[in-house]
């Protein structure tokens, strides 16, 4: 206990240490691009718009939008984009380091200094690479709009990148994110910046420069709708997470709900225990082979799971029966399916299972029940758990007879197309069975078994409800 403490002071020693090694590095890039600029004769000749310009980008900045915890994206970089193209490289450094004076005041931040002068001098060696490249594109192209709107470009596509590779090595270092983490969260936000406010930016500048200098106060409608695209951006994404998130939580708690019908009925009867997880699995490697959509696929696995759950209502006894059923008893048994529908029409959003379970015994020429329908009035996917059902119960033991081998169900299957079973599916079944193993063909595989972590991830239910509690919930 007392090592592992050492070892996580010490690598907080390590990566704090690394981290004033760093935020010292920024510091002397910034100031060794501030001294390069002005040895390089660059100066502030406009002062007043420029003075402009920097209170835009702090109340730009005071409306960043989060991607992450450690990252934000503001439209404060477009004026400082503006301000390096129009009025030269030391303008825009001047204007970038004064929008992260939003930040300075934060009081939930830890070490607020330390992050500002990171943040401040990344801001700095940004702004002033992006006004480098722009002077140097219109010093090769000249001048005129195309040159101008050249050189707008290479400054946005060069702040872009070069913000994102040095704000990403900040939580690097603490451990708190990865570079890829970075450019997955920026890179969809930038990568549409270029396009789209290159011509904005353009423009304005050409506007200043060859019409009039107060078109400079056009430019916080723009930089305004900017970054509402940027806030649209952000809600939209947050939205498509927390529908994945509750899509993927929906899905559990279905199979979860599913896996505990079934061990329920399996609990009940040791002859069929397995049963309906191999006809989930079957079922859903025919959809696949059919090419059935992805939905589908799933779809058909959790009515796999629960086609059999009617078998709760039915009669103590007629499970278990080792010989062949009486009349009255058959009847009693066809009543299953639509057994199983009455319990599962009174879940939620079940309506569709309830309805391909109740017809998973239909036959396609209109001789299976309960409602004798026939060819494709039958639901396809219940066409394809009666394929799987029936080959599953001919290769396993029943009270009344032994397991047939694969080799006889499959004959079986071939023979029954047309009359009992859909000829696409058994189709597709066959050529899956032709290249499985033969413990897939009689369904022995880890993943039939329903408490297999490799089938059902964490949907499987250690401590399944009893079979009264299930009962008593449906009625």
């Amino acid at each position: 206990m007392q090592t592992t403490f050492a070892q996580t002071l010490q690598t907080r020693w390590k990566r704090e240490t690394l981290l004033l090694v760093w935020v010292g590095t920024l510091i002397v890039g910034a100031g060794t691009m501030c001294g390069g600029l002005l040895v390089a004769g660059y100066r502030l000749h406009h002062l007043l718009p420029v003075l402009v310009l920097a209170l835009l980008a702090v109340g730009a900045e005071h409306q960043g939008i989060g991607l992450t915890p450690q990252l934000e994206v503001t439209v404060s970089s477009l004026v400082c984009v503006f301000a390096a193209v129009v009025f030269g490289p030391l303008a825009g450094v001047l204007v970038g380091a004064a929008g992260i004076l939003a930040d300075l005041p934060r009081r939930d931040v830890a070490q607020p200094v330390l992050r500002w002068t990171t943040w401040t001098s990344i801001r700095i060696i940004v702004a002033g690479a992006a006004g480098l490249s722009a002077v140097a594109v219109r010093g090769e192209l000249n001048s005129g709009f195309l040159g101008l709107f050249a050189a707008v470009t290479a400054a946005i596509a060069v702040e872009s990148l070069t913000d994102m590779c040095l704000s990403s090595i900040t939580p690097v270092i603490r451990g708190s994110g990865s570079l890829m983490d970075t450019v997955n969260s920026a890179g969809p936000a930038l990568f549409v910046s270029v396009p789209l406010h290159a011509p904005m930016v353009g423009v304005l500048a050409y506007a200043y420069l060859a019409i009039s200098p107060w078109s400079v106060a056009l430019f916080a409608a723009p930089a305004l709708a900017a970054q509402r695209l940027l806030l649209l951006y952000r809600h939209q994404r947050q939205a498509t997470d927390a529908l994945g998130v509750a899509n993927a939580r929906l899905a559990r708690a279905n199979l979860s709900f599913a896996t505990a019908l079934v061990a329920t009925l399996d609990a009940r009867d040791r002859y069929t225990a397995g049963h309906s997880a191999a006809v989930a699995i079957y079922a859903r490697d025919i959809a696949a082979r059919m090419g059935l959509p992805e939905r589908d696929q799933e779809l058909v696995h959790l009515c796999g799971l629960v086609h059999d759950v009617g078998k709760i209502g039915l009669a103590a006894g007629l499970l278990e029966k080792p010989g062949a059923l009486a009349l009255d008893e058959r009847r009693q048994m066809e009543q299953h399916p639509v057994i199983g529908e009455r319990i599962l029409e009174k879940v939620d959003d079940y309506a569709e299972i309830a309805s391909i379970v109740r017809h998973h015994h239909e036959r396609v020429d209109g001789n299976g029940y309960p409602d004798r329908l026939e060819g494709n009035a039958i639901p396809l996917l219940a066409r394809i758990i009666a394929v799987a059902d029936a080959y599953n119960a001919m290769t396993s033991d029943r009270p009344y007879r032994d397991a047939m081998p694969s080799r006889v169900a499959r004959l079986r299957l071939a023979q029954a197309v047309e009359s009992q079973f859909d000829t696409a599916v058994v189709a597709a079944f066959e050529a899956i069975l032709t290249s499985a193993s033969e413990n897939y063909r009689i369904g022995t595989e880890d993943e039939f078994a329903l408490t297999s972590p490799g089938s059902f991830g964490s949907s499987v239910v250690e401590d399944p409800m009893p079979i009264g509690a299930i009962v008593a919930a449906f009625g």
